[in-house]
């Protein structure tokens, strides 16, 4: 359900992009509202736990892609320049 912007923190180790942060949000919320309408199909309740689904799916996506971006992704290590002033050239 949360797999498009999670497979490329998950297996290449790489921020998602905009566009998949964005599908997968929206496949979220469409998916949990589905199960949350099927789930109690035929009640007085249906509407109210379709927001619940819906409310806990996308807390669910932010808590795992929050984790696994902050948690999980690589510290880019600062590679130090060259200190003080650049080596001149050879006299001729």
């Amino acid at each position: 359900m949360i797999l498009p912007g999670l497979i490329s923190v998950a297996f290449y180790r790489r921020r998602p992009t905009t566009v998949q942060f964005v599908l997968s949000l929206v496949f979220t919320i469409l998916v949990s509202g589905l199960l949350g309408y099927w789930q109690d199909y035929g009640t007085s309740r249906v509407w109210e736990n379709t927001i619940v689904a819906i409310i806990g799916g996308v807390i669910l996506y932010v808590a795992i892609l929050a984790y696994l971006i902050y948690g999980y992704l690589p510290k880019h290590p600062h590679t130090p320049g060259p200190s003080g002033a650049p080596p001149s050239a050879p006299p001729v």
